[in-house]
């Protein structure tokens, strides 16, 4: 999610569950070749298990780059193929590469012999008016000549022509039984679900049907949504026992991305979800919002915040 799983984010969110398979925000293959690689690729050791997702359409630069990915030490890579914006298709990758299945099997083959981490793909259903079933099973099939066993998808097409990247997330209907279908089918792949799952109990649900489900805005803007993964489905204690503590586990942190020179809304606004449907909840977000910002803010400013909702 492009401006919002950035390290900060994932080192919040590894605070609340210790086994949830991170993502990164997508990263071009020119970002890495031509910009600062290390901007893009640095994170903190302890977001573990870590996935970088990369958005490219040409063979050996996605090579050269997943061999970057692999030396920074993550733990999967992933090929977007499922990013509808008008700036991703300009560049030929995201979910346009879905009309070249081809395509996309010779970038996954080359990412694939040039590491030894996982390499995965995520991509939507359908896109355009090329949203059959048939057409998916097509895609999948093409793609897999590749080696690769891991697809993420997310259950509604994509409309390149006509709708916003916003609108690419609401307005095509969600068909998941089309993703449970294409497990059905493909029971040596590792089927991933994406798109609209907003709870736990959603989640165990698809479970039932697919090997995995990926969740991403609900998390994002109800991150305490994650605390029961663990326990759920890790047989693990969580390791926050509420969101007090992990404000606690934050501080040291900020206070150490502070003096490496962050600024703190840069991190805190990856938290305001954090108490959401608590009391207390809109004078957090609140404090952070109208202090965060200031010059010198430190701290202080989250603590301060978190003071204001009742422990329970």
């Amino acid at each position: 999610m492009l401006d919002w799983t950035d390290r900060h984010c994932r080192f919040f969110l590894r605070l609340i569950s210790r086994h949830t398979l991170l993502y990164s925000e997508m990263v071009t293959t020119g970002a890495l070749i031509y910009g600062e690689r290390h901007r893009y690729l640095q994170f903190n050791k302890g977001e573990h298990p870590l996935a970088l997702q990369l958005g490219g359409s040409d063979p050996a630069e996605l090579a050269d780059c997943s061999k970057m990915v692999e030396d920074y030490g993550y733990d999967e890579i992933n090929l977007n193929v499922g990013c509808p914006s008008d700036r991703v298709q300009s560049g030929q990758f995201g979910a346009c590469l879905m009309a070249e299945p081809e395509r996309v099997r010779d970038c996954l083959g080359s990412m694939q012999k040039a590491v030894d981490i996982p390499v995965t793909v995520k991509h939507r259903i359908g896109i355009d008016q090329d949203d059959s079933y048939e057409q998916l099973l097509n895609f999948v099939d093409i793609v897999k000549q590749s080696g690769i066993t891991t697809f993420i998808i997310h259950a509604r097409k994509a409309w390149l022509d006509g709708l916003s990247p916003r609108e690419n997330r609401d307005v095509p209907p969600l068909r998941y039984e089309v993703v449970h279908d294409l497990k059905k089918e493909n029971p040596g792949l590792e089927i991933i679900i994406n798109g609209g799952i907003n709870t736990l109990d959603e989640a165990a649900e698809h479970l039932k049907q697919v090997d995995g489900v990926m969740m991403g805005r609900a998390i994002y803007h109800n991150p305490w949504l994650l605390a029961d993964v663990d326990r759920l489905f890790f047989d693990e204690d969580n390791p926050a026992s509420d969101q007090h503590e992990v404000i606690e586990l934050l501080t040291a942190y900020i206070e150490q991305q502070l003096a490496e020179g962050a600024r703190l809304n840069h991190i805190s606004r990856h938290i305001l979800g954090l108490f959401q449907g608590v009391p207390g909840a809109k004078a957090w977000r609140r404090y952070i919002s109208e202090n965060a910002h200031q010059p010198g803010a430190g701290a202080d400013v989250i603590t301060t915040a978190a003071s204001l909702v009742t422990r329970q």
